[in-house]
């Protein structure tokens, strides 16, 4: 798919992994400077509060600048803020108020990049091909930030508590200079009105809303989100109670949907290939409606961990087939602000999602959860599956040139 995604791509895998350390060592670090569950869970929540706080402002930003610029600055900023937390660590002066607040700094700063980052994607991508990208992507979600980063993170700590944010520092300035080698499209210089940046997150939140194919997607996250982060936000409390297993059997249970996920990434491009695009999304979201159910049915570990490969397999297909529609439908000037408003959704679909599995499970059961989410899922399934046919912009995508295939001049730091 050409050498700017070669290089896009080898910058995503080395930070996935600078970030799968911190997914271990993060939590260690909150452990062992305080054991207030109030404070261990704002340590938590303070990695979200960015999206929620910024999340349309910084998608209203990447369609202002540089998006290559924002990207690089942005790592960068991150690099800096580890740096210090490391150093604080180092000579025992870290605390945790200063952890929370270190924190929330590399999520904003996390925020601008990722956002940049996921609208540079079809803009060195043919369209046709952004399904497979954001597959080839998603492997290194997986494979590197899920499988190896805690692992890696984990035993770097046990050397020093400082160890593993340095590496992590290491792998983000490396893959900021990976990312340097990507080189973008030159844009038209066409003149944007001057405007308030308030208006320009307005404009994006009206295009989704007059353009049926994002505007179903937008909501299918959301709402599947929402039933999803019922039951995932105690998964651990279902495992044990309806399951019977400890920490090892609640681990495998990940550890399976990640296999799933990972296999199925693997052969996203054939399955792109023999499926057609709007039946492929009916058959995933119809298994994560029959994922819930057998969730909610079974008492059996093993039959859960054979669901939850199910599971991982049609979740991270959903999530590059999704992505590539939006991309494909979206005009490059609106990439941020869409880009942010489906992470926007995502985000609080899971978080309000949580909010309604704990209640849910307090009252009615740890099964219960899923039952919601099976109801939930279904309902919402019956409303959209005749609008999944209408869009799959993949036929016509594969007539149209690529943004990035003909020769163009490259953009300069």
């Amino acid at each position: 798919m050409g050498v700017p995604f070669r290089w896009n791509l080898a910058s995503s895998w080395v930070g996935q992994l600078g970030d799968g350390i911190a997914l271990a060592a993060g939590p260690l670090l909150v452990a062992s400077l305080t054991r207030d569950p109030s404070l261990i869970a704002a340590a938590a929540m303070v990695q979200n509060l960015p999206t929620l706080l910024l999340g349309l402002y910084a998608g209203a930003v990447a369609d202002r600048v540089d998006r290559r610029r924002l990207v690089l600055a942005a790592n960068l900023v991150r690099v800096v803020v580890l740096a210090v937390l490391a150093a604080t660590i180092a000579t025992g002066t870290v605390s945790i108020t200063l952890l929370l607040v270190t924190l929330f700094a590399v999520g904003v700063a996390e925020l601008f990049a990722d956002t940049g980052w996921r609208a540079v994607l079809p803009m060195i991508v043919p369209k046709a091909d952004l399904g497979i990208g954001n597959a080839r992507q998603m492997s290194g979600f997986l494979v590197a930030n899920q499988f190896i980063g805690p692992a890696v993170g984990a035993s770097l700590f046990a050397l020093g508590s400082a160890v593993p944010f340095g590496v992590q520092g290491c792998a983000l300035l490396f893959s900021a200079a990976l990312f340097t080698k990507v080189r973008l499209p030159r844009e038209d210089d066409t003149v944007r009105p001057e405007q308030h940046i308030g208006h320009d997150i307005l404009d994006g939140l009206r295009w989704i809303a007059g353009n049926a194919p994002i505007r179903t997607l937008t909501l299918i996250i959301f709402i599947f989100n929402v039933t999803w982060g019922a039951p995932w936000g105690v998964l651990v409390y279902w495992a044990q109670e309806r399951l019977g297993v400890g920490a090892v059997g609640f681990g495998l249970l990940t550890t399976c949907s990640a296999i799933g996920g990972v296999t199925s990434v693997l052969l996203y491009d054939r399955l792109e290939a023999r499926v057609p695009l709007a039946r492929l999304m009916k058959i995933c979201l119809a298994l994560e409606v029959l994922t819930h159910l057998a969730l909610a049915l079974t008492t059996v570990a093993w039959v859960a961990m054979v669901v939850m490969v199910v599971f991982g397999a049609y979740a991270f297909v959903w999530g590059s087939l999704s992505s590539a529609v939006r991309q494909r439908a979206t005009p490059n000037e609106l990439q941020g602000r869409v880009g942010s408003v489906y992470w926007l959704g995502l985000i609080v679909g899971l978080l309000v999602g949580q909010l309604l599995g704990g209640l849910i499970a307090r009252h009615f059961g740890a099964a219960a959860p899923f039952w919601f989410a099976f109801v939930g899922a279904g309902v919402t399934l019956l409303a959209v599956w005749r609008q999944l046919d209408h869009i799959a912009h993949v036929d016509g995508a594969r007539s149209e040139p690529a943004s990035g295939q003909a020769p163009v001049e490259a953009t300069e730091d």
